[in-house]
C-alpha cells in the first residue's frame, strides 16, 4: 500500500464488474461441487472489494472538499453505477441463498452472511432504483448545503466546527454570542432543511411501499439488520433512559449548575464543565497523532502495531476547513484492509474524543480484516461497532495525561459525566424519527412541536433563553444522522450501556476487561447482535435492571468524584471577570450581550457518534460517524463497504 496522499484514484470499469457478476452467479447456481461455488463466489468478492477501495476513496476526497467538481461528479456518478448494479447483486443473493451448497456457506462463513442476504433480497428491487438514485442526490444536497455554511464571528470566518470552540469559552457573553450565530445559521437555512427533509421522508415512505413493507420504521430495521429486536424493543429502552437517566442527568447538571457559579444553566453553559474553561489538548494536530501513537504503543501490542500502519500510510484527514463535510466517520479501503478516519477538529476536547472514538472504529476494521475473510465480515451492525468505539474511548482514559497535562483528571470526570448525559438526547432522535414515519405527512410546523414535546420528556434542563428558533422546536435540524442515516442514532445509546459495562469492568480487572474487548472485536461481524454481545461478555442492554445497574454504579463514582464539585475560588474569579464585562460594556466599551453557548455536543455534528463530534456522541456529537459502523449508508442502494460509525 502507498500513502492516501498518493493513491491513485482510477474510475471502477462497472461494466466489467457486471460481466464478471454475471458469470459467477451463473457458476455459482450450476456449481457442481461447494468448491466451485465457493471459488467463484471469492473471485467476486476479489473485484468487488477492489472496487469498493476507488470508490471510498472518490467519497473521501468529496468529503475533504465538497466544492470540489471533479470528486463531486464522480462521487454521482459511482452513487448512480451502485444503484444500477443493485439487480445483479440481488441475483447474486438469489443464486447463494438458493443454491445447494447453502449449508456449506453457512458453515465456513456464518449463518449471518446468508441472513444478510434474505434481507437483502427484501430491501432491494428495481422497482425502487430511481427511487434510490433521488435519495442518493438529496442526501448529497443537504451535505453540502451544511458543510457550505459560515458566518464572520470576531473577526474570523467560522462554520458550525469553527463556532464550537467559542461555544466552550470561559466568557459567558461569548458563548452567548456564538451559541446565537450558531442558530441563525440553523435558522438561516431552517426553510432549504424543512424542504429537503419533507422529500427525504415522502420519498423514504414511497420506497417502502414499493417494496411492500407497512412503512419506512420496517424497512429500516430490515435494512439494518436488526433481527434480534424492533421497534417495541427500542421503545422500552426508551422509557427505561427516561425513567432511569434523565433523573440522574438532573442531578449532573444541578452540579454543573454549582460548579459554574450560575443561578441558571442556559444552553449555552451546558458545554462549559468549569468556569475557568474546559480541558483542551495541548499541541498541534500533528502533535495529537504523535502523542496517540505513544498512548496505543503503550495501550496494547495490537493497538501498538495498528497506529504504526495509520501514521505510516497517512489514514487520517483531521483538521476543519472549507468545503468539508461535516462530522466524523471511520471508514475502511477493503483492497489495502486499511480503515480511515475522518474528522473536523476544532481546539477543543471533542478532538481527543474524536481520535479515541474513531480509533475504536479503525482498530475494530484492522482487527477482524486480519482475521475474518469477507469484506462482508469486517464491520457489524452499528449497536455493536459503536461498542468498539465507545469502550476505546475509556481504554484511553488512562493515558490523558498525554493530551490534557495535569488537567487530565477533569477531562476524565467530565467524559464519563457527558457519555452518560448524552445518552437522552440519543433517544430523543430516535423517537423523532419514530413519529415522524408514524405520520410522514406532517408539516414541518408539527414536526418542530413534536421535537419541542420530545425535548421536555428527555431534555427537561434545557433552557435556550429565548432563542425564538430553538425555543419552538428547531434544534432537531442540527443533527446530519436524521437525514443522512436513519434510525442509526439510537445504536450509540444501546453501546454506551455496553460500553459503560467495559468501564466498570476496567476498574476492577483492566486485563480481562481488554481481552473480551480485543475478543469482540476480532469477531467483527460474523455473528448476529445478540451472538456478539455473548462473545464480548456483554450483558443485553435492552434488560431494564442492567440499565439501572449500570447506571446506578457510574452515578456513583460521577457524584463522588472530587472534580466535578464547586470551586469557590474558580467561581468567584468567573464572577469577577463577568461584573468587570458588564461595567465595561455600560462605559460602551464593552459590547456583547452577555450569555452565550453550544449545540449539544454537535455543533455540526460532531461524531457522533455521529458522529461522528464524531468522538463521543456528545463531543461530536460523535458520535460521530458515521461514522465504521460508520458511515450508515446514506441510502439502501449497494455500498461498498463503509465504516465504523461516526
Amino acid at each position: 500500500m502507498v500513502r492516501f496522499s498518493e493513491l491513485e484514484y482510477k474510475r471502477p470499469d462497472f461494466a466489467y464488474i457486471k460481466k464478471k457478476l454475471r458469470h459467477h452467479i451463473d457458476t455459482i447456481a450450476r456449481a457442481s461441487s461447494y468448491s466451485e461455488a465457493k471459488a467463484a463466489f471469492l473471485r467476486f468478492n476479489t473485484v468487488f472489494e477492489n472496487a469498493a477501495t476507488m470508490i471510498v476513496t472518490a467519497r473521501i476526497r468529496h468529503d475533504v472538499n465538497t466544492a470540489d467538481p471533479f470528486y463531486e461528479a464522480e462521487t454521482k456518478w459511482l452513487e448512480k453505477q451502485l444503484v444500477l448494479l443493485a439487480p445483479l447483486l440481488k441475483k447474486l443473493n438469489k443464486a447463494m441463498t438458493a443454491s445447494r451448497y447453502a449449508a456449506d456457506f453457512a458453515a465456513d462463513y456464518g449463518e449471518l452472511l446468508l441472513r444478510d442476504m434474505e434481507a437483502q433480497l427484501r430491501t432491494q428491487n428495481n422497482r425502487i432504483l430511481l427511487l434510490m438514485i433521488r435519495e442518493n442526490e438529496l442526501v448529497r444536497a443537504y451535505s453540502k448545503l451544511a458543510a457550505g455554511c459560515r458566518t464572520d464571528f470576531r473577526g474570523e470566518s467560522c462554520n458550525f466546527y469553527g463556532l464550537l470552540r467559542h461555544m466552550q469559552s470561559p466568557d459567558r457573553s461569548e458563548r452567548r454570542e456564538a451559541f446565537e450565530a450558531w442558530a441563525a445559521l440553523y435558522e438561516g437555512i431552517a426553510p432549504q432543511l424543512d424542504k429537503l427533509y419533507s422529500r427525504l421522508v415522502a420519498l423514504r415512505v414511497k420506497k417502502a411501499r414499493r417494496l411492500g413493507f407497512s412503512g419506512y420504521t420496517e424497512l429500516a430495521y430490515l435494512s439494518r439488520g436488526r433481527y434480534d429486536y424492533g421497534p417495541d424493543e427500542v421503545r422500552r429502552f426508551r422509557e427505561a433512559v427516561r425513567d432511569c437517566v434523565v433523573p440522574a442527568c438532573q442531578k449532573l447538571y444541578e452540579k454543573q449548575r454549582a460548579r459554574l457559579g450560575v443561578d441558571r444553566l442556559h444552553y449555552y453553559d451546558e458545554s462549559l464543565n468549569f468556569p475557568g474553561g474546559n480541558p483542551v489538548p495541548e499541541g498541534s494536530p500533528e502533535q495529537m497523532v504523535e502523542a496517540a501513537g505513544r498512548m496505543y504503543r503503550e495501550l496494547s501490542p495490537e493497538t501498538g502495531e495498528f497506529f504504526n500502519f495509520m501514521t505510516r500510510y497517512e489514514l487520517f484527514d483531521l483538521v476543519t476547513g472549507p468545503g468539508k463535510r461535516l462530522g466524523g466517520y471511520c471508514t475502511g479501503l477493503p483492497g489495502y484492509k486499511a480503515p480511515f478516519i475522518f474528522s473536523n477538529f476544532n481546539g477543543t476536547s471533542a478532538d481527543v474524543d474524536v481520535l479515541t472514538h474513531e480509533a475504536g472504529h479503525a482498530f475494530e476494521y484492522y482487527t477482524a480484516s486480519r482475521e475474518l475473510p469477507l469484506h462482508q465480515q469486517h464491520y457489524s451492525t452499528s449497536e455493536i461497532n459503536e461498542i468498539h468505539s465507545m469502550s476505546m474511548e475509556f481504554f484511553t482514559h488512562p493515558y490523558m495525561d498525554k493530551f490534557f497535562g495535569d488537567r487530565a483528571d477533569q477531562y476524565r470526570a467530565c467524559h464519563l459525566a457527558d457519555a452518560l448525559c448524552t445518552i437522552p438526547y440519543l433517544v430523543s432522535v430516535d423517537e423523532f424519527q419514530h413519529r415522524v414515519f408514524e405520520k410522514p405527512r406532517m408539516t414541518a410546523e408539527e414536526r418542530y412541536a413534536v421535537w419541542k414535546q420530545i425535548e421536555q420528556t428527555y431534555l427537561p434542563w434545557r433552557d435556550y433563553d429565548g432563542n425564538a428558533f430553538l425555543e419552538k422546536g428547531g434544534f432537531w435540524m442540527q443533527k446530519q444522522h436524521i437525514f443522512m442515516y436513519p434510525f442509526y442514532y439510537v445504536d450509540y445509546a444501546l453501546a454506551q450501556l455496553c460500553a459503560f459495562q467495559y468501564y466498570l469492568r476496567i476498574r476492577e480487572d483492566r486485563d480481562k476487561a481488554w481481552n473480551d474487548y480485543l475478543r469482540l472485536c476480532r469477531a467483527g461481524g460474523s455473528r448476529g447482535y445478540f451472538e456478539l454481545l455473548e462473545v464480548g461478555e456483554l450483558a443485553r442492554p435492552f434488560d431494564a435492571e442492567v440499565i439501572r445497574s449500570t447506571v446506578g454504579q457510574i452515578m456513583a463514582l460521577l457524584e463522588n468524584d472530587p472534580n466535578l464539585e464547586p470551586d469557590e475560588t474558580a467561581i468567584a474569579a468567573a464572577r469577577a471577570a463577568v461584573a468587570a464585562a458588564d461595567a465595561q460594556a455600560e462605559t460602551g466599551a464593552g459590547v456583547v450581550d452577555s450569555d452565550g453557548g453550544q449545540p449539544e455536543g454537535d455543533a455540526a455534528d460532531a461524531d457522533a457518534p455521529e458522529d461522528e463530534g464524531a468522538g463521543s456522541p456528545s463531543a461530536q456529537t460523535a458520535a460521530d460517524a458515521p461514522e465504521a459502523a460508520e458511515t450508515p449508508e446514506a441510502s439502501e442502494a449497494p455500498e461498498a463497504p463503509e465504516g465504523a460509525g461516526s
